[in-house]
């Protein structure tokens, strides 16, 4: 047996007949619930390969994966494809797997022509090389060790149970002499300090109803390897009572080091309802208060700084269960709120103090500016996370940082967020989870636009 686990001869028929798969092959729900109950595939797997958004794509990622589930897939592979009414594709591979056979039979009787299969070590081209087990038909010849492109090591990652954890690329010198005019400071190291705060494990008494989050702790992990690699003193407080919770953000705010760096971060990951968060007492912290915890009033020596948060928890318990897409015009934004028109500025009400300094006028600043915050989810709605993996929100956040903050600022990487989650579907059969969707949002004050310039130290 290979260290893959699959016969030699059923990997080469997968691998022959790649193209006719790829191009015919229906890959639905029935189909990857068959391979998940032989157990060839796991939950996420299966949640994966749904996920994409082209039957050619699903096609694809479930090619690659079967020749790495052991001796018992081919035949679980075979076996759905007759449940699935796709009798001439299991007719297909197998007629291939039993030529394969044949011709390896008699290669064995000839002493000098050993296959993969007989030594258990790779079988080689005339060249010396390794064939690959990858899906590609048969006329194409790849290096066994071609070096990945970027897009390819994120589409590998997905195999597994984990995040990526791709490296933070740098940003290059031009790059930064060409956008640091219109854009915040950012050259401070290191570039601020960020916050995690996650609660994973509720009181079951003081809060019975809040279970635990299980992948939670997957989340704030990861969201302390991304801001470290971004230059960024990470501080992470797990499983905080709502009090505790205003006790670590109000000594966050008024670190006396806020003052040398260049902008702050703030994560927190809970479960919650619209503009609040929960403590592990149940008890709810508003979104607004830490908010102002940070404006320009409450936390002066970040005046003028990017002030970045980002919210991992529910805004509401209502599911969103996607709608079928239909050709048509797009859904209208949301008209902005601004119900702030009281029509009294300037009626004397300035205190005694104002009128001394009118000789001396300096600048003033709106009570709050210069913050950006994303949202999980948007208004009303459930958040999505993964047991194993972690929040969706979090998961797309971390890729997009990883792979394009060199030169992307925060605005655009959100979006490319939205993107992402837009794009996602829960797998979970049998369950109010299955098919369900999540779009996430996020709002800004920004008044410049805001690069991490990963890696690189400006000289000012």
């Amino acid at each position: 047996m290979l260290e893959c686990g699959m016969l030699e001869r059923h990997k080469k028929a997968l691998q022959r007949n790649s193209a006719v798969l790829c191009k015919e092959l229906v890959v639905d729900e029935l189909l990857t619930q068959s391979l998940h109950a032989d157990g060839i595939l796991t939950e996420n797997m299966a949640e994966t390969i749904m996920a994409e958004k082209t039957s050619q794509k699903r096609s694809w990622r479930l090619l690659l994966l079967l020749p790495k589930r052991g001796p018992k897939a081919f035949q679980s592979f075979c076996s759905a494809l007759q449940d699935t009414e796709q009798q001439h594709l299991c007719d297909l591979i197998r007629k291939s797997a039993e030529s394969d056979a044949r011709e390896t039979h008699v290669d064995c009787v000839q002493p000098e022509k050993v296959t993969e299969e007989t030594s258990g070590r790779p079988a080689k081209t005339q060249n010396g090389r390794e064939r690959s087990s990858l899906p590609f038909s048969t006329q194409e010849e790849y290096p066994a060790k071609r070096a990945r492109t970027r897009a390819e090591s994120l589409e590998f990652s997905l195999d597994s149970d984990s995040p990526i954890n791709t490296p933070v690329l740098p940003c290059c010198p031009d790059f930064f002499l060409s956008h640091c005019e219109q854009s915040y400071r950012m050259g401070s190291s290191p570039r601020g300090f960020a916050l995690v705060i996650s609660n994973v494990s509720f009181d079951s008494c003081a809060a019975p109803d809040l279970d635990p989050r299980r992948g939670g702790e997957v989340d704030d992990e990861v969201l302390r390897k991304v801001f470290t690699e971004l230059d960024y003193h990470v501080s992470v407080h797990r499983d905080l009572t709502a009090q505790d919770m205003r006790k670590c953000i109000e000594t966050f705010c008024r670190r006396p080091e806020h003052r040398t760096v260049d902008s702050c971060v703030v994560c927190l990951l809970s479960h919650g309802v619209e503009g609040a968060i929960y403590g592990t007492d149940g008890q709810l912290i508003q979104l607004d208060w830490v908010f102002e915890a940070f404006d320009n009033a409450h936390c002066p020596l970040l005046q003028n700084k990017p002030k970045m948060f980002f919210i991992q928890a529910c805004r509401g318990d209502e599911m969103d269960c996607g709608v079928e897409q239909l050709d048509g015009p797009g859904r209208i934004s949301s008209p902005s709120c601004e119900q702030r028109d009281a029509g009294r500025e300037g009626e004397g009400d300035a205190d005694p103090r104002q009128r001394r300094d009118m000789g001396r006028p300096r600048i003033k600043l709106p009570q709050r500016s210069d913050m950006i915050c994303g949202f999980a989810s948007l208004k009303g709605t459930a958040a999505m996370r993964n047991t194993k993996r972690g929040s969706w929100f979090i998961q797309e956040l971390n890729t997009a940082l990883r792979l394009n903050a060199r030169d992307t600022h925060l605005s655009d990487i959100l979006v490319q967020v939205n993107a992402r989650i837009k794009e996602r579907e829960g797998y979970a059969p049998g369950t109010a989870h299955h098919r369900c969707k999540e779009m996430s949002e996020f709002t800004s004050s920004l008044c410049k636009d805001l690069y991490f310039f990963p890696k690189y130290q400006p000289q000012y």
